[in-house]
């Protein structure tokens, strides 16, 4: 997307959550997390693009012994809606037997994240668990929940804190909602 039609769509966006919501809710689910994992030694697993800011900020508040490495499963990739699921990177580090925490940006329906589910427990996972930072409030009975989540949105294009529109505005501290038409 170029710069002007970026700041043209921020512009004209709606503010869903602030930064110091974000960062609020940020601290609230690691607090659960460090609560349940604590003791776990768990492997956490970013999902690629959309986790990275919040795993980012995430990690440095879990105060305990992890195993870090990534995963890239998406529905998106330049489109605005979900389409079939691509699988682009499955993780280095073994699953078997561990307890592994999946964190990423956003439980829209859900079909991503219970095939990545699906996926670590077929390779052998003792436990997944799911951090979201969001979970869409779009009414549809979803085929999988996430244990922990940060904050819920509205049934919008949203964006910001990890969520991209177009490939623009993933660096955003704040999550906005798109301009109905």
């Amino acid at each position: 997307m170029d710069e002007n039609k970026a700041r043209k769509l921020l512009a004209e966006a709606e503010l869903i959550h602030s930064e110091a919501t974000v960062q609020s809710a940020l601290t609230q689910v690691a607090s659960r997390i460090r609560t349940r994992l604590a003791d776990k030694n768990p492997l956490v697993l970013c999902v690629m693009t959309g986790g990275v800011i919040f795993c980012g900020q995430l990690l440095p508040k879990l105060d305990f012994p992890i195993d870090f490495d990534y995963l890239h499963a998406t529905r998106y990739g330049p489109e605005t809606q979900g389409g079939k699921i691509s699988w682009r990177m499955a993780p280095w580090t073994s699953v078997k037997g561990r307890t592994v925490l999946v964190v990423d940006d956003i439980l829209d329906e859900g079909v991503t994240l219970a095939a990545v589910k699906e996926s670590l427990t077929r390779l052998g996972a003792a436990e997944v668990l799911l951090a979201v930072f969001t979970d869409k409030l779009n009414g549809k009975t979803k085929p999988i929940s996430a244990d922990f989540v940060g904050l819920t949105v509205p049934d919008r294009f949203v964006f910001g804190y990890g969520m991209d529109v177009d490939g623009a505005w993933r660096n955003l501290p704040a999550i906005y909602a798109m301009k109905e038409d």
